[in-house]
């Protein structure tokens, strides 16, 4: 049995839930930080049996992050913020990484293992991009032992993107496309993403940095096509303008009390950066995943501030 520590961040969220159920498979003693507790219901119930001890995420006392990964071996970082909001920011989160990653290497933490994004860039216009980038630099100076994986959109579980996508599509006669819907999407489900984060964590030398792509890759109107053919509602695909589609996700995201859409995320589509020119190096198809699971998928609206 493998008695090493490891720490994962939001242990009880979506791809740090997936990492350590890996890493239980595996016997290694895993411990989470995070500032929630598991809900009990059937996306997010404490499927871990009470085998993984909490430690408040609280990034302002350094000497406590320090003292909470003390004898982890390796530490998979999947905090991050989708957007600027008044609770939070991605300012906020780069400086909250920063003293995370600064946490683990004083309390000695042998590698990190980072989920990034595909096409970070330090000098982006964009937040998303431009802290992702900002946090990889850090790390690469950090001088501890350490992988960054860049996937683009999860699918799996209560993934958020794939299934609002559904939700509208069983919703609305008609499905807005940003242009003419050309540039390319590459998800990658949950549970081999977590797979590939969990092989890092074994390794013992060397810094790693790859980007993390499903079996199959899409235009964004024929993702959108491949959702509605496999839950029966295949809508007609109008194509709208930046503005107006940043328009409407915002009065849609009032209704719902969310934040549906960004235009910093618009923008990072349109552009192409969630696809990158790398091999496919995680086995699970997007289609037979949304032919196995039509059922349920956008039955239910999935709210990103809820979850905060």
């Amino acid at each position: 049995m493998n008695t090493e520590k490891h720490i994962v961040t939001g242990a009880f969220g979506l791809s740090g839930r997936y990492i350590a159920r890996r890493l239980l498979k595996q016997g290694v003693v895993v411990e989470t930080l995070t500032n929630t507790r598991p809900v009990p219901d059937a996306a997010s119930a404490d499927v871990f049996g009470g085998r993984v001890r909490t430690h408040p995420l609280n990034f302002a006392n350094a000497d406590g992050l320090a003292r909470s990964l003390e004898g982890a071996a390796v530490l998979y970082n999947t905090y991050w913020v989708r957007f600027d909001h008044r609770r939070f920011t991605h300012e906020q989160a780069v400086r909250n990484t920063f003293a995370l990653f600064e946490a683990a290497k004083r309390a000695g933490v042998r590698r990190i293992v980072h989920v990034s994004i595909t096409n970070p860039d330090a000098a982006s216009e964009l937040p998303y991009f431009r802290g992702k980038g900002q946090i990889e630099e850090f790390l690469r100076g950090l001088g501890v032992g350490h992988t960054i994986l860049r996937p683009a959109v999860l699918f799996g579980d209560n993934a958020i993107l794939l299934n609002n996508i559904a939700w509208m599509l069983r919703r609305f006669p008609v499905f807005g496309i940003f242009g003419d819907g050309r540039y390319r999407i590459e998800p990658i489900h949950v549970d081999d993403l977590a797979a590939l984060a969990v092989e890092q964590g074994a390794r013992v030398a060397g810094n790693v940095t790859m980007d993390a792509k499903g079996a199959e890759s899409y235009e964004y109107r024929e993702l959108v096509r491949a959702i509605g053919r496999a839950i029966g509602c295949e809508r007609r695909l109008v194509s709208i303008s930046p503005r107006a589609g940043y328009a409407m996700g915002r009065v849609f995201g009032a209704v719902m009390g969310d934040v549906v859409i960004t235009r910093e995320e618009i923008r990072g589509l349109m552009a192409g950066l969630l696809a990158t020119d790398s091999p496919p190096n995680a086995p699970t198809k997007l289609s037979e995943w949304l032919a196995a699971n039509a059922d349920w998928l956008g039955r239910t609206y999935q709210n990103e501030l809820k979850r905060r």
